[in-house]
């Protein structure tokens, strides 16, 4: 007879004669030799834990078997066992112990995996410990609470119950489940790696939490207001892969940390993360034959758990089971505040990187897929995201996640706000919705369906009116791949900003020349009030930008008319057809000097033209240098020169370029007048056309100018002329006062920004002398001016 079938049958007939009566004292599983199971007791309800281990990989019988093999032997751990607590969600520490709870309404059996790092590449369990339905269950939520040694131990779950795609069940026992509320994904430690076997989907578990204080040193929230913001769009890992950053620890946090004076440099004090929650870089893993390389979901909008960072941004990877990580994300956000500079994070609530019904049981399809996705009568998945499925983000227990989400960066990592990718999916119904189930009868006229917009959704009223949440920075990107545009009618409740899409199209279309924007762009140097004043916001809640990561560079902005995205493998289908581009008279890199010349000029009068609206203006990574992607608007699958910031290029563009953007950034900060808290009105500013208060808004007029009153610089005359046509403008008298030139976006380096420290400066000054004795200035085409009101000495 075998010797285990024995021990394994004494231990089953053992078990279930503790476990017979309703109340009996409930017993507790320790380990100390893997083939005894002593049952200790305290008095309390009737216990039913079962704890096996799986060493030898998937087991049926819910008991502690023999090992086989006693070379494979694992020193065992002492688990006390008890019930546990419904609350919180997620792994913590409490009462010398860790309390588990996970919900999942429509699982029929539970059993927290306990997993050594040394078994989860070969994806087994070292421990199991199934739970049972009369005490460790408390509604739809699933609870132990285990006290014990728990140094380098990961888990997981395992749920069982219906796979049946058609009622949106996809319970599967055989996976290892993560935790939604899980604060760290250990799987890879390396970016872009493959896993054992060469597998883009490694095994992954959480993180045990422990009791580890990271050294804040009294960091506190910055608090700035955010008229005063000017936001860098970034990405951590390309703003120091490129060998040229020259930093010890490349693509990492800490090498955001080790460039954070560059941005100061440029005058930023907000920087806008690209997602840095956990998501598998291998999830697109595939052979590109143009560039001879692997396509990777680089960007990292594809999110796996909402709670861990992504591991593979730290340089400790997935050390000391990813607590390191954590800390380097915290060391971030404290050197960030430590210089001034308020960190934002770039969340994807409206999908995940689970797919559709046949993408991986990795999470929340697991755990409760027909509550955490919004799905058909018929369980197909609704696909408003593009990318598969549809967050649920509006059913009751979806929108208490987010918020916990939310809430657990603001106060456990410290950031400062959000921007929320696709925000319009969380303004739709969810599939929880049906008249009949809250009512008992349909209503008549009620046409809410599931994806419904809402006027009043649910998410967002939590999220703007939580005691936490409201005073950070909200931002949404107010549209989504099912059509629903809400730039300027996003539900706001007087807290929200707005990624502000149609000041990128306008701006793109009047500073190339094209007719009958001129009164659109006015609109937009004022903060867009056609958009959010009559809702009762102001001009920071519209968030300026003419470039961001999904799209052309500034540079190739003014290089291509056509999107050249060959290198993605997917027949230049990808991308973005429309992008209000012009390319200056020739196609690409390779151009006359006079067409590069004209495309400076042009760079600076796009960035010109962000600093002096009102609102936020957020510049993209790497446009202060005028990076290029070669002519690729979509470049969400390489890791390489493409992405990266090139720190020599900066370097050679100190003097052109970069000098001048930094300048007219920390120009903007030292105006009180461009980052105003209300709209402007008549009493600080007048429009001009070619003479003074006589504004041009004609289908065909390509000249847009005012003054501005600043409490602290005086008068500002500021001027675009967009057309190919050089022109001599007459500027509003004003007595006692002359007009000196600061910026002048049509002159080469330094000359464009005549700052206090340009050779010369004098000489160039006098150069205009003879124009503005006669209170005249001529503008080249496509170009723009910033005039300073100031004493005249010799009147």
């Amino acid at each position: 007879m075998n010797t285990t079938t024995t021990t394994t049958s004494i231990i089953q007939t053992l078990i279930q004669s503790h476990t017979s009566k309703s109340h009996t004292h409930k017993h507790t599983l320790h380990f100390t030799n893997p083939n005894i199971i002593q049952i200790k007791h305290r008095r309390t309800h009737h216990h039913n834990v079962l704890v096996r281990n799986a060493i030898d990989g998937d087991v049926d019988t819910a008991v502690v078997e023999k090992e086989k093999d006693t070379a494979e032997k694992v020193k065992r751990r002492r688990f006390e066992v008890l019930d546990g607590y419904p609350t919180p969600f997620g792994a913590s520490v409490r009462d010398d112990g860790v309390n588990f709870a996970i919900f999942s309404r429509n699982a029929a059996s539970a059993s927290l995996c306990l997993i050594s790092p040394d078994d989860l590449p070969q994806k087994r369990v070292t421990e199991e410990i199934s739970l049972d339905q009369l005490t460790n269950k408390t509604g739809d939520v699933w609870h132990v609470f285990l006290k014990g040694d728990f140094t380098d131990m990961l888990y997981g779950y395992k749920l069982s119950g219906e796979f049946c795609p058609e009622e949106g069940h996809y319970y599967d026992s055989s996976q290892i489940l993560l935790d939604p509320y899980a604060k760290a994904v250990v799987s890879r430690g390396e970016f872009g790696v493959l896993g054992p076997d060469d597998d883009c989907w490694s095994q992954m578990a959480c993180r045990i939490p422990s009791i580890d204080e990271f050294d804040w040193e009294g960091d506190l929230p910055l608090s700035f207001a955010q008229r005063d913001l000017v936001i860098y769009e970034m990405h951590v890992r390309g703003f120091t892969r490129h060998e040229s950053s020259k930093t010890e620890s490349r693509g990492t946090y800490l090498g955001v940390v080790d460039k954070l004076d560059h941005l100061k440099e440029l005058g930023v004090n907000c920087i806008e993360l690209m997602p840095c929650h956990e998501f598998n870089e291998l999830e697109y893993f595939s052979y590109n034959p143009v560039l001879g390389d692997y396509r990777l979901n680089y960007w990292g909008y594809s999110t796996i758990n909402y709670f861990s960072p992504m591991l593979r941004y730290a340089s400790a990877g997935a050390r000391n089971c990813g607590l390191d990580a954590i800390n380097e994300f915290k060391q971030l956000v404290k050197e960030a505040h430590k210089r001034g500079i308020e960190v934002l994070m770039d969340v994807v609530f409206n999908h995940t990187a689970e797919g559709n019904e046949n993408g991986p049981i990795l999470s929340f399809r697991g755990v409760d897929n027909s509550v955490f996705y919004m799905l058909a009568p018929k369980g197909e998945f609704y696909n408003y995201s593009g990318c598969g499925n549809t967050f649920n983000c509006n059913h009751p227990v979806v929108r208490q996640f987010i918020v916990d989400s939310l809430r657990y960066w603001v106060t456990e990592m410290h950031v400062d706000g959000f921007r929320f990718d696709l925000a319009s999916i969380m303004t739709r119904g969810s599939s929880a919705w049906d008249a009949v189930n809250v009512y008992g009868n349909q209503l008549e006229d009620d046409l809410l369906t599931t994806g419904s917009p809402l006027n009043s959704p649910p998410l967002i009223d939590m999220i703007s009116n939580d005691p936490i949440l409201r005073g950070v920075k909200l931002i949404a990107e107010a549209w989504d791949c099912g059509g629903l545009y809400l730039v300027g009618a996003f539900p706001h409740w007087g807290v929200w900003s707005e990624w502000n899409g149609k000041y990128r199209d306008t701006v793109r279309q009047f500073i190339k020349g094209t007719d009958g924007f001129s009164g659109a762009f006015a609109e937009c140097l004022c903060g867009s009030p056609n958009l959010y004043q009559e809702g009762g916001r102001k001009p920071w809640n519209s968030i300026n930008f003419i470039c961001a990561h999904d799209g052309f560079t500034l540079a190739d902005l003014v290089t291509y008319n056509d999107k050249h995205n060959i290198a993605n493998g997917e027949d230049n289908k990808d991308g973005d057809s429309h992008n209000n581009s012009w390319n200056c008279g020739q196609e690409g890199e390779f151009a006359s000097i006079s067409v590069k010349r004209l495309r400076k000029r042009q760079m600076r009068n796009f960035f010109l033209c962000l600093m002096v609206s009102q609102g936020v203006p957020m510049i993209h990574m790497g446009d202060e240098y005028a990076h290029t992607k070669g002519g690729n608007n979509n470049t969400y699958c390489h890791d390489n020169h493409m992405n990266y910031f090139q720190w020599d290029k900066k370097e050679e563009s100190s003097s052109d370029f970069f000098r001048f953007c930094r300048l007219i950034t920390n120009f903007r900060h030292e105006c009180e007048a461009l980052g105003l808290n209300d709209f402007p009105t008549a009493e600080r500013l007048q429009w001009h056309g070619y003479v003074p208060e006589t504004p041009d808004w004609s289908e065909t007029s390509r000249f847009v100018a005012f003054t501005l009153t600043d409490l602290i610089k005086g008068e500002l005359y500021i001027a675009f002329n967009t057309s190919h046509l050089p022109v001599t403008i007459t500027l509003p008298e004003r007595p006692g006062y002359r007009w000196e030139p600061l910026v002048d976006t049509s002159k080469p380096a330094p000359f464009d920004f005549l700052s206090h420290d340009v050779p010369n400066r004098e000489i160039a000054i006098k150069q205009y002398a003879h124009f503005l004795d006669a209170n005249l200035y001529p503008m080249l085409s496509y170009s723009s001016i910033i005039l300073l009101l100031t004493p005249d000495v010799s009147a």
